[in-house]
């Protein structure tokens, strides 16, 4: 054998320890900061139906509702029945929040509109989620579809369809992909109302790497991208927010975007163009879905009002 083989193979050798101990540690590192993503941060709700009622008396009809996705996985939300033979909306809150951050526009939009009324909790979120991760939006489009099934399911005292075939569905971040995704799949959503919406899941999921790290680090990034491709076998999905709006036909769109300090605002007002023809869009907003829970009476009736406007007109 040849010196020089010799002398690669021994080195070869005495370095191969050490570059396997690194790829370990690589491999546990991202495993962790993966399982960390994909399980968001959970909090008590904020505010169910029954806290909601203690305090304005016995005037919200919000009840429990459960259903299944169409991968056989239980799905649950609160709903406010709307008037017999109505559109309904459905309503998507962003990465890291639930459905209690969003119950008081369902109550408004319910009571502008006479519309029925579902917001669920997106995968992995809520208390106790009964599917404990979640997958960035991909999947959780056609858990929206899963969710029109249910609506249909639903009857008026004389058993007739309560909700009709024209569906809008307003979405925050993820929850605004989401809807995006499940447009694609569904024509009878008919209105879509966007709230900082990502360029694709691949930026959520580097906000949310950024939140659970505490800084930025693009390599570290690439790794839980790609960890969680490999964590959710295949069905984690990247497909550009502009690829889905250019897929879709025959819907009306309103985008929300806030000031400039609103990290989504960028990606939200490029999207505009995507939609054809070009979506409408509200823009430095004082307030956006992200900090609407904090919100005063006076502001968050200012981003409600134009919201629930727009599905009345929509939709009708």
């Amino acid at each position: 054998m040849p010196p020089r083989s010799r002398l690669a193979r021994k080195v070869i050798k005495a370095f191969l320890p050490i570059i396997l101990v690194i790829l370990l540690v690589v491999v546990i590192i991202s495993s962790i900061i993966v399982a960390g993503v994909t399980r968001p941060p959970r909090k008590a709700y904020l505010v169910t139906p029954q806290t909601f009622e203690k305090l304005t008396g016995p005037i919200l009809n919000a009840t429990d509702a459960t259903w299944k996705n169409h991968d056989g996985t239980n799905a649950r939300g609160w709903l406010i029945k709307g008037v017999d033979a109505a559109p309904a909306v459905i309503l998507l809150h962003r990465y890291g929040a639930d459905r209690s951050w969003l119950l008081n526009l369902a109550v408004k939009l319910n009571e502008s509109t006479g519309f029925t009324v579902l917001w669920p909790d997106l995968r992995g979120h809520g208390e106790n989620p009964p599917v404990r991760w979640t997958l960035f939006g991909g999947v959780d489009g056609d858990d929206v579809t899963a969710a029109i099934d249910y609506l249909h399911t639903l009857t008026t005292a004389q058993g007739t369809p309560l909700v009709s075939k024209r569906i809008g569905v307003y979405g925050i971040e993820l929850g605004a992909y989401a809807a995006l995704e499940a447009a694609k799949r569904n024509q009878e959503i008919r209105a879509l109302a966007l709230d900082s919406v990502p360029t694709s899941p691949d930026e959520i999921i580097r906000n949310a790497t950024q939140i659970w790290l505490g800084l930025k680090n693009s390599v570290v990034e690439r790794m839980v991208r790609t960890g969680v491709w490999f964590y959710g076998l295949g069905k984690y999905q990247s497909t550009p927010s502009c690829e889905l709006a250019r897929s879709l036909r025959d819907v009306r769109v309103l985008l929300l975007a806030g000031g400039e300090g609103d990290p989504w605002k960028p990606s939200t007002i490029e999207l505009a163009a995507c939609f054809n023809p070009p979506a409408e869009i509200k823009k430095d907003l004082m307030l956006t879905g992200a900090n609407l829970p904090s919100a005063t009476g006076e502001h968050e009736e200012s981003y409600d009002r134009p919201v629930i406007e727009f599905f009345d007109k929509a939709l009708r």
